[in-house]
């Protein structure tokens, strides 16, 4: 048995990791500020302890895992080389622990936490399976074949991994405070593809996609006709959404799945054609897709009366238009309002008047405050400079979410990758 700590255990993917080796019974702790995190409640069910920063919490025996949010010069960080105990980045480890198994690693600008999740609920029905998902979640199978896991693209993190298999979903420029330009961007994709062992599945609606060149085979799924999966015939039901679906021109089945959004159905064609590849049947995939409940922090839907309330991580312009399309799509008769929250200057500087289209499809839009990143300076930029773009506009803080009363029978979005929630769980209180 090993000991583990874990410096910054409440990040979404240092909690899923964590977990993982406390389900293989190894011996976990870790450490992170007083905040409370969405992240935390499956650390807690399980008894993993976690302790304030503190030097003291590194000994002798222990590995220490060290979340990327963090400096070289943190304390626990500096006392771990001073002792000279193994110290590994997070996506160092995980590219070593993927190593044990058949990887799959699922990665894309948008939709990589949602198709890591209905992949590894899908696909662990049928083969052992170890999987990692970045809302929080990971689960550790002693006798694992497979390790589904996501690969995030920031700081070309993921290129720690040389995955067996890999899902793409799409490449949509991110990152500004590190990527130097959309090319600078594709290029890291690129250099993942390069790192993969067998096969690749991605999204061949995707242009970027299409231009990666790969030394191995390819599949392609998506709308067009030219993929090797293709969905047709898309309706929302009370119950989901229904469509067929079409491999190599041949039908291949009617699937359902119990979410809404074309972008949702994109996901569950990767998930197809990967399950496909490994020789699932296709009468188990259906079964298992229409069971996937989806992920934390992604469309988590509440009812308060007649509103519907709904927290999404959603925090790039692309992200915001399918979480509002799909809030139509399922509640076509109410109203959307939007309460977004973006998420670092960076980010909103280099989107600003596509944030203010993308919020624009919705019936009513809230702004809160910028909710900046430890890796960046504020700047001048304030929300007013989005709020002048988007006609209608208003503010919102925790004082003020007394006007969302004014908004009976619509669905209130709560968008964005900070503390959105506080802003939630304040108009809940009330």
């Amino acid at each position: 048995m090993t000991k583990y700590h874990f410096v910054g255990i409440k990040g979404s993917g240092m909690s899923s990791l964590a977990q993982i080796l406390y389900d293989m019974h190894e011996e976990v702790q870790g450490s992170d500020v007083e905040k409370r995190f969405f992240t935390q409640e499956a650390l807690e069910k399980k008894g993993i302890p976690i302790l304030p920063f503190d030097a003291n919490n590194i000994r002798e025996d222990m590995t220490v895992i060290w979340g990327n949010a963090f400096p070289a010069d943190h304390e626990e960080v500096a006392k771990a080389r001073e002792l000279g105990v193994p110290i590994y980045r997070y996506h160092d480890f995980l590219g070593r622990f993927a190593k044990r198994f058949t990887s799959v690693a699922v990665t894309g600008t948008h939709g990589k936490t949602g198709t890591t999740g209905m992949l590894a609920h899908v696909f662990s029905a049928f083969r052992p399976t170890t999987y990692l998902i970045g809302d929080g979640t990971g689960v550790g199978k002693e006798n694992s074949e497979y390790f589904i896991f996501e690969a995030c693209e920031y700081r070309r993190n993921f290129l720690a991994y040389e995955p067996d298999y890999c899902l793409m979903t799409n490449i949509d420029y991110d990152h500004a405070d590190y990527y130097k330009n959309l090319e600078d961007y594709v290029s890291a994709f690129q250099e993942l593809a390069n790192q993969v062992k067998k096969a690749l599945i991605v999204c061949g609606d995707d242009a970027r996609l299409r231009d990666l060149k790969a030394d191995v085979p390819v599949t392609y799924y998506g709308f067009g006709e030219a993929n090797d999966f293709t969905a047709k015939n898309i309706r929302s039901t009370d119950h989901g959404t229904v469509f067929d679906v079409y491999h190599a021109g041949d039908f291949y089945g009617q699937y359902r799945i119990p979410l809404y959004g074309n972008h949702n159905v994109l996901n569950a064609l990767g998930v197809i054609a990967f399950c496909h590849s490994q020789g699932m049947p296709a009468d188990l995939l259906k079964e298992r897709l229409t069971t996937f409940k989806g992920v934390n922090r992604r469309f988590s839907e509440k009812r308060h009366g007649s509103q519907i309330l709904i927290d999404d991580y959603a925090h790039h312009p692309t992200e915001i238009k399918a979480t509002i399309q799909a809030a139509r799509s399922k509640y076509p008769d109410k109203q959307i309002v939007a309460i977004f929250q973006p998420h670092t200057y960076s980010r909103t500087l280099a989107f600003l008047d596509q944030f203010a289209d993308s919020l624009q499809l919705a019936d009513a839009v809230f702004l809160c405050d910028i909710f900046g990143s430890a890796r960046e300076h504020e700047g001048k930029l304030t929300i007013d400079d989005l709020l002048v773009k988007i006609p209608g506009a208003r503010r919102m803080d925790e004082a003020n979410v007394g006007v969302l009363k004014d908004y009976p029978d619509s669905v209130l979005l709560f968008m964005g990758a900070g503390d959105i929630q506080k802003y939630q769980t304040a108009y809940e209180k009330l």
